[in-house]
Formats: C-alpha cells, structure tokens, sequence
C-alpha cells in the first residue's frame, strides 16, 4: 500500500457508479473521468453547459439561440441568448400530472413539537394561491419581493410564487434586526416583504413582524406586507390598515392553479445580498437560466440528490442555502426536512432524532455545526442513520477529529462527506469532492465541473503543490452573479481587478503532492508568520486536538518580529476549567503540532464565537474585536452577544 492509499478513508463502490448520474453524463459525453470533463469544459464551455442543460433536462418555453456569448468580455457573459423559462417551470411545472406530484415534497418540524407534511400538489396549490392574489394586487415582472421568513413551508411558497409572476426573489436573514433590513430593501428598492407574525428559538417567541415594523417606517418604496400566522397569542403582532395582510386572508378564495409568466432567461430572479468586510452588502443576482442550472449540477448532477432522497441541510431563507435547497430537491423531484429554530433544541438529539425518524437520506451540514454537537458526547451512537448515503459540508473548512467524527459516528464510514466551497456570488460550488474518487479526509477532489477553477500566486501564475494560493476562475460559470445590484464599478473591483481575465473569489486553497485541493479560508483571514502564509483552519485544528477545547477562531495580531503573532479565542469543552493550565495545555498542543514559531501569543476563552446562520465563524468580527477597528457589517452574526462577550475578554 502507498503511503496516498493509507490517508484514503472512503472509496466509491461498483454500485454507487453505475446508479450516479455522474456516471451517466460521463458515458453521455465520452469522457472517461473528471479531469478529462473538466479539460474539456474549460476548453468549451458552451458545449459543457449546453451538455448538461441537455442532459438534466433545464426546460425552456423558447430554446436558447446561442448558450453562451462572451463578446463583451470575460466580466459579462450572456448565457442562454434568446432563450425564455421561469425556474417555476423547471422546479414545480414539470412535475404536474407525473407521479412525482402526490408524493411529499416538505416535512416541517417546529421547534414546539409541530409538525407538517406537504406533497407537491398542496405545495403548488399555495404557491398558485398566492401568485394570484400578487397579481390581483398589481404585482408582476420585475417586482422585487423581500422574504423575511423562518424555515416554515410557507417561505418556499411565498419563493416560488414570486417567481411565478415574474417578480425577484430578496431573501433576508430571519435574525435581522430592523436596519440590516432596512438597508436591503432600500437599496433593492422592494415593493413588498413576506413575514410571519413570530417564530421560535431556543423556546423564546421572537416577533419578527415587529423587527420589519420598525425597518420599514424608513423604506419608502415597500407598499405591501404579507404576514403568515405561525405563533397567533403568543407573539404581538399588530397590522397597519392598507399595507399589511394575513397571508391566509390575502390568499383566501384565490383559485389553486396559475399560469407561470414566462421570462428572459437572463431576467433576473434572486437578489441575494453577502455581507462585506467593508461597505454595505452586495446585492447578487441570479438569473432564471443560471440559477436553476448551477444548482441543478452541483446537487443533483454532481451530488447525486435523486427524486428518491430526502434532504436535511439546516439554514436559513435568508441566505443562499435556503433557496438552493429549495430548487435543489423540486427540480430532482425529491423532499426535504425543514427545521424551525435550532438543531440543538428542545434537546441536544434534536438533530439527530428528526434525521432517524424522517429517514434523512441525503444531509447538508457545517464542520462548526459537527464540532458543536461533538460536545454532547456519546449522545449520536443511538440513532440509526442507515437511511443516510451522502452528506455535503460547507461553510468552514475541516478539522481532522470533526471530519473523522461525522464520517464514522454519523455516515459509519460508508456514506462520504462532499465537501462543497463556492459562495452566494457565484450561486453554488467552485471547488468540491467528486463522488466518483476516492477521498481524504477534509479535502476537495477539484474543481467544480465548469468553473474552471485554478490556484494562483501573486503573479496570477499557477501555485505549487503544498503553497498557498489565491482560488480563482478561469472561464465563466452560468451561476455567477451578472453584476452587482446597481453597482458594476464594485462588481469589477470585487471579482476582476486583482487578476485580469480571473475572477477572484477571495479564498486561500492549496494542493497536495497527490493532487487533492483544501481550501483553508477566507484570504483576509490569512496568517503571515516569519514569512510563511497559514489559514488558520490549521492552528485551529491543532488547538483542537487537545481534546479539550469545542471551537476556535485564530487571527493574527501585529509583532514587531515574525510579522504576526498568533491569537487564538477559544470555547472549552464542557467541564474544562478556562485557566492558565488550560492555556498552557493548547498552546503546547500548537507547537507539538506546528513548531516553536506558532505558539500563541494570546488564548483568550470565550463561551461562543461570532457566527452566521449557516454556522460560519466570523473571524473578521474577531479581529475587529481584539484590534479595536471598525467591524464592518454585522448584521448577518445569529448571536451578536458573542461579540460583547469577546470585547469585555480581550480588555480583561
């Protein structure tokens, strides 16, 4: 055995081939593995996309005259010319009158016990209702519709009849406070917003209408507000006459079949905003066309979700996740398990128990989120996940004992974990595990087919195997956002100015000797130490090896010597005692692990880390903290009392 076949944990099966779709569009197109599909994409990517527009079966009212134009430069492509769709017609339309429409589509847990199973038919029939009542109200083309909903089956109505009528999509954060919302919607210039009375967390009512109350006093051109009533007497929520409607009055009497407004296929359908380091948010936007065939590659194509899976992947409306899923299981034809709240309440099995009794075969979860419920100890070995044949991991990268933990505890070695990295500019993957090689643990196969994704050096030059690099795109990917909202000069800035013909993603990734891709964070995140760049993913590990500590966010603070110096803030494991002893404990576990030159200079413990809704530590928030400089947007954190936490810590 090679010392590469001793670090492969998981391997493909003959079975697991033949049955992939992957393996099916490798026979379609002759190719006879990834990296010739992939040679071949970046040589032509017409052809790939118009392959697997083809082969997924992408629906059009009027087919595309030409599948990609790139006469006006690699900035602004134009995908699918002339051709007319709506991602209604490839997500619900198609399944009407097949036997796919009576089957369930949504299975809804809520945090207090509720529950509801929805099929595709009653889903449509919401949808439609709702659709008409927007048009009856003088809604259509264009008309940009804020989504400020939990994870309740209504949101993905509310989605979807937006679509329906030609309007675009602007999912917000359900933990928003009122000037994060305020901002989206006045720089989308929204028409109306999507809401619930209130939803729960963690036991608490939260009145979300009240948040978007207060917002919208200062948002001129929003005219309308749809409520959904999900917690009644038990959150306050007052209607203003002649803009707020209950959502079961507002759609009352309307009938249960609509027409589906038929669009340019470049028209846009969801304006998603990505919070930055620096400024307000960026508005992306994805297209009719691009939206419905990225994800159709990346989830069903390259993930394998077929219309036999069900799908568990927690997140939130807000983000990308959220509307990814949505159109992920819909246009496969296969269900989904929304949960309300959190995955760790009213108990630390929640989780697990709703994956097992809802026969979850296909999981989407964060690294953070493992590395939270490892705390719980044993608790995972009394469930049966036989159901479950893939898991997908994005959001952070991987530590070894999280990885090991999900792929034994969880998937009992049998089912992988598909590391997915991308972002919601580029509406899906750039990078990821190929389901049909065999895998290392907490590593990436490649690119994601037709992204034509490259590492680079400062120079734009190809990066050595075993240095970091800058993670790029060569060629254009039909998810990638057009522009951003009203804003090309940042557009260009953001994505095109530092490599000419690349797009930047913003991320640090490196390749091994054997070929295998890891993505090590975000590149501002970056450690300089005596002259050598580290992510700090692998410091963190480290940290974490001691066994003794959950979590950890490491940044580099200024020294007059090695350039950085290294600050780590920590969670400890239940039962640690957050003293010197500790201290000296994982900072000895950093050097055993990286050598003399990476001890920490500071180990500050904390009880929680700044975070996103999708689980992703903030580490510029982090920084921000412990340098005393402005932290730049902050509205996307579920849980800013981590950042007050830290404040008081690191003055101590």
């Amino acid at each position: 055995m090679t010392e590469q076949d001793a670090e492969i944990a998981w391997r493909p099966s003959k079975a697991l081939r033949q049955a992939s779709l992957m393996q099916a569009f490798f026979d379609r197109t002759g190719a006879q593995d990834r990296n010739e599909l992939n040679k071949r994409a970046d040589d032509d990517p017409a052809w790939f996309w118009g392959e697997v527009l083809d082969f997924l079966d992408v629906r059009f009212y009027e087919p595309c005259d030409q599948v990609l134009d790139t006469s006006k430069g690699a900035p602004w492509p134009v995908w699918c010319a002339g051709g007319k769709t709506n991602v209604v017609l490839n997500c619900i339309d198609r399944h009407r009158d097949t036997p796919v429409w009576d089957r369930t589509w949504i299975v809804w847990d809520g945090e207090d016990g509720a529950r509801r199973e929805l099929t595709y038919r009653e889903m449509d029939a919401e949808i439609c209702r709702f659709a008409s009542a927007l048009r009856e109200r003088g809604y259509g083309k264009g008309d940009i519709v804020g989504l400020y909903m939990p994870m309740v089956p209504e949101g993905f109505a509310a989605m979807f009849a937006i679509l329906k009528i030609g309007g675009i999509v602007l999912p917000l954060f359900s933990g928003f406070g009122p000037e994060p919302i305020r901002v989206r919607l006045n720089d989308a210039g929204a028409r109306a917003v999507v809401t619930v009375d209130g939803t729960l967390r963690r036991g608490a009512p939260i009145a979300m209408k009240g948040a978007l109350d207060e917002a919208i006093g200062d948002c001129p051109t929003v005219r309308d507000v749809f409520v959904v009533q999900r917690l009644g007497d038990r959150v306050a929520c007052d209607l203003t006459e002649g803009r707020d409607y209950w959502w079961h009055e507002f759609t009352a009497g309307q009938p249960d079949k609509a027409p589906t407004e038929v669009m340019e296929a470049e028209d846009p359908a969801f304006l998603v905003y990505t919070s930055g380091t620096t400024g307000k948010p960026k508005g992306t936007i994805g297209t009719h066309c691009g939206s419905v065939a990225k994800t159709a590659l990346d989830i069903g194509l390259s993930f394998d979700f077929k219309q036999t899976d069900r799908m568990m992947w927690v997140s939130d409306m807000g983000w990308l996740v959220g509307p990814l899923t949505a159109m992920a299981t819909t246009f496969m034809g296969g269900s989904q398990v929304l949960l309300e709240g959190t995955p760790d309440y009213p108990d630390t099995t929640r989780h697990w128990r709703v994956m097992q009794d809802e026969a979850v075969t296909w999981l989407g979860i964060a690294p953070t989120t493992v590395r939270g419920m490892m705390r719980f100890g044993d608790e995972v070995d009394g469930f049966d996940f036989s159901a479950l044949r893939i898991m997908a991991s994005t959001g952070e990268p991987w530590t070894l004992d999280a990885w090991r933990w999900l792929f034994e505890r969880v998937g009992s070695g049998r089912a992988p974990i598909l590391n997915y990295c991308g972002g919601t500019e580029c509406f899906g993957g750039i990078v990821a595990s190929a389901l049909l090689e065999p895998m290392k643990p907490c590593s990436f196969s490649g690119p994601m087919l037709g992204t034509g994704a490259r590492i680079v050096d400062a120079d734009g030059n190809s990066a050595k195997p075993g240095v970091l690099g800058e993670l790029v795109m060569i060629t254009p990917s039909i998810g990638n956002t057009r522009s951003l909202w009203q804003d090309d000069e940042r557009y260009l800035e953001s994505y095109w100015e530092m490599f000419p013909g690349m797009w930047r993603q913003g991320d640090w990734a490196m390749v091994d000797e054997d070929g295998y891709w890891y993505v090590t964070g975000r590149s501002d995140d970056t450690i300089n130490i005596s002259g050598k760049r580290t992510g700090p993913s692998e410091i963190e590990g480290a940290l974490m090896s001691s066994g003794r500590i959950s979590e950890a966010a490491v940044i580099g603070v200024p020294d007059p010597v090695k350039g950085a110096a290294l600050c780590c803030v920590c969670v400890p494991m239940p039962g640690e005692i957050a003293d010197d002893a500790l201290r000296g404990a994982v900072s000895n576990a950093v050097t055993e692990a990286l050598g003399r030159s990476y001890r920490p200079r500071d180990i500050i413990f904390v009880s929680d880390l700044p975070k996103t809704r999708n689980m992703k530590i903030m580490r510029r928030v982090v920084r921000s903290v412990i340098l005393d400089e402005p932290a730049g947007d902050l509205s996307s954190l579920v849980n800013p009392e981590a950042v007050e936490e830290l404040r008081a810590r690191a003055e101590d």
